[in-house]
């Protein structure tokens, strides 16, 4: 490093002795060092200067002799600035005193009397970590900038990328959008990235999730009311449809749509119109729809609940989304990415994860997609003790034994099916296993092996 670059680092000298104070002034003249007798002037200059690095002898004034003012520096140093390297001098009881000041925050420890040269060594080294621990964090804002697609969406996967050039090709024309995919997995993140990329991004976004508003109160969201139109209708007030007209609205969970409205939203679709509750005059809004829900519509047009005509003018252009499961090296990703949203507010001692936990991430499920994997890495935040969040931190221990269990609990079912249809093709085959095993569709060997593993023998 030249010595333009070694001269705008910064380094601070926390130590009370005058001569030492020179002394190390002018062994450092590398860097620009900053120097502090004691705590409050110590503090006034972390503030000010910002250093990377600190040397911090614990015998200050009012307590030379101890190590009580030097201990309460170092705490409000690593409370104010967790990033900052402090490296410990002390000359009292090594070993205590070493490991006292590793446990409350420190980077390094080092035992008077003090070396010039060695501590200079340890100094240098303090300046180099902290220098890639900000390329580090550099490389891993930029990453994620890189990996954000529409709506902001952080993905690295192709199936993600895929779903979002559909949905950026679709933006501009003036389609109805479905997206279909389980909860959690981002649907209003690319409702929102969807309404963004179109024409009508300087109208509003409205979205209301149909599911979480109660059955009688679902038309007057959606379409308004008039004053006087029931009882509590205090004013007349403009329903969601109508306060995104030049906009987009978004219909989370549309499947939870009550029939009887299902018939009031197909005639806004087709004539463009809409009538508050208590109102005779048609309005004409200019209004476009996007949906989602995870229910099973096909199961759901079969059963007749939700209607045909209303699906084909909802459902113009269907985009499925994956789940976290489907989405390789997403889970890490985001993982990253909740860490470095949440540590610096929660737990700002917090850096990043243990190869342990990074593991974990990577192999687990995730029923719950992106949400469940938000809500688990602010805990395992709020949780860590240390530098680095760890396995026993996510609590992925738990997570793993009750995938175990939902397996255990398939194998179980799946066992007990078997028992019951072969019991009853042996029963009509009357024991005999060449018929019985053609009435199973399967081999001869097999029924033998299947009989030999549930010990349905003799």
């Amino acid at each position: 490093m030249n010595e333009t670059a070694a001269a705008r680092r910064k380094l601070l000298v926390v130590e009370d002795d005058p001569g030492l104070q020179t002394q190390l002034k002018w062994a450092y003249e590398d860097y620009q060092v900053f120097v502090a007798g004691d705590h409050d002037t110590a503090i006034e200059l972390l503030r000010a200067e910002e250093p990377d690095v600190v040397t911090l002898d614990l015998g200050l004034p009012p307590d030379p002799d101890g190590t009580r003012e030097g201990f309460r520096t170092l705490k409000t140093i690593v409370e104010a600035k967790p990033d900052t390297k402090v490296i410990v001098v002390s000359g009292h009881g090594e070993r205590a005193s070493a490991l006292n000041a590793i446990a409350s925050g420190a980077w390094d420890f080092y035992q008077k009397p003090i070396d010039i040269d060695a501590l200079g060594l340890i100094v240098a080294r303090a300046f180099h970590v902290r220098e890639l621990e900000v390329e580090n964090a550099r490389l891993a804002s930029q990453g994620a900038r890189d990996n954000r697609v529409l709506g902001g969406m952080i993905t690295g996967a192709p199936e993600m990328l895929k779903v979002a050039r559909t949905i950026e090709r679709v933006a501009n024309l003036d389609v109805s959008v479905m997206l279909l995919g389980a909860s959690g997995t981002g649907k209003e993140l690319l409702a929102r990235g969807l309404h963004e990329a179109s024409a009508r991004r300087d109208g509003a976004f409205v979205a209301i999730n149909c599911a979480a508003i109660p059955e009688n109160l679902l038309e007057s969201e959606l379409f308004g009311h008039e004053k006087g139109a029931f009882t509590g209708a205090v004013k007349t007030t403009e329903g969601k449809i109508e306060l995104a007209h030049g906009g987009t609205l978004f219909l989370d969970e549309v499947g939870d749509i009550p029939l009887s409205l299902q018939v009031k939203l197909l005639r806004f679709l087709q004539e463009r119109t809409i009538e508050r509750i208590g109102g005779r005059k048609a309005i004409a809004v200019d209004t476009r729809i996007v949906c989602a829900t995870h229910r099973d519509l096909d199961a759901m047009l079969a059963a007749q609940s939700f209607r045909d005509d209303l699906y084909y003018r909802l459902a113009e252009m269907v985009v499925k989304i994956p789940s976290l499961a489907e989405r390789p090296g997403d889970a890490v990703l985001l993982a990253r990415h909740f860490l470095h949203q949440y540590a610096p507010e929660m737990n700002p001692g917090v850096r990043g994860f243990a190869p342990d936990a990074l593991q974990a991430i990577d192999e687990a499920r995730w029923p719950g997609n992106v949400r469940e994997l938000e809500n688990r890495i602010k805990r395992a935040v709020i949780m860590a003790d240390g530098k680095l969040v760890t396995r026993g931190d996510l609590d992925m221990a738990g997570a793993a034994e009750e995938e175990e269990d939902m397996w255990l609990n398939l194998r179980s079912a799946r066992e007990a099916a078997d028992r019951v249809a072969i019991r009853r093709a042996m029963t009509q085959s009357e024991g005999n296993i060449s018929h019985a095993a053609k009435l199973l569709g399967i081999s001869r060997p097999t029924l033998y092996d299947l009989l030999k593993q549930y010990r349905m023998q003799g």
